[in-house]
C-alpha cells in the first residue's frame, strides 16, 4: 500500500498545483463553457474528474452509495478543493481496502445492464489517469483564456 499511497500523495500535490492555478482565472473564465472542448469548463472538468473518483473507487469498488458530483452544486475553486478533500478520504480508505490485493477482480454493473470485472489495480490506474488527461485539458482551457500556467507535470518527489 505504501507505494500507492505515496503514489496519490505526488498527484495531490501536483493537483494542488492546479488548484493554485485556477485562483488566478476569474471566477467568470473559471466557469466558461468553451466551444473548443465539447462544451466544458474548467469547473466542470474538476467536478467530473472527481466524480470518476467517486464512481469507479467509491461506488463500484467500495459498495458505497454516494450522490453523484454536480458542476452546478460548486461555485468556485474553494468548494472544489472541499469535493477533493472528500474525494481523497474515499481513495485512501480504497487504497486501505484493496491493499495486497491488487489483482482482486470487482465486479461492475453499469447503468446499462452490462456487467464486467475489472482489477482493483485497473480502478487506481483509470481513474488517476483519467485525472491528468482532464489535467492536461484544464491547462490548454486556461491557455485559450488568456492565462499562463505554472509546469502542472508531475512534481519532484523532493518538493
Amino acid at each position: 500500500m505504501e507505494l500507492f499511497v505515496s503514489q496519490y500523495t505526488w498527484i495531490q500535490k501536483t493537483r494542488e498545483l492546479l488548484f493554485r492555478y485556477c485562483e488566478t482565472v476569474s471566477p467568470e473564465d473559471y466557469v466558461k463553457e468553451l466551444e473548443t472542448f465539447g462544451g466544458d469548463s474548467i469547473l466542470g472538468l474538476q467536478a467530473h474528474v472527481a466524480d470518476c473518483y467517486r464512481a469507479w473507487l467509491g461506488t463500484r469498488a467500495l459498495g458505497k452509495s454516494l450522490a453523484a458530483i454536480s458542476p452546478e452544486s460548486i461555485n468556485n475553486v474553494q468548494e472544489m478543493q472541499e469535493v477533493y478533500r472528500k474525494t481523497d478520504e474515499m481513495v485512501y480508505e480504497f487504497l486501505r481496502e484493496f491493499n495486497g490485493k491488487w489483482e482482486q477482480n470487482v465486479p461492475v454493473m453499469f447503468e446499462n445492464g452490462r456487467h464486467a470485472e475489472f482489477t482493483a489495480l485497473w480502478l487506481f490506474t483509470h481513474t488517476i489517469t483519467h485525472e491528468f488527461h482532464h489535467k492536461g485539458q484544464i491547462v490548454k482551457m486556461g491557455r485559450t483564456l488568456g492565462y499562463i500556467p505554472p509546469d502542472t507535470d508531475l512534481i519532484d518527489p523532493k518538493l
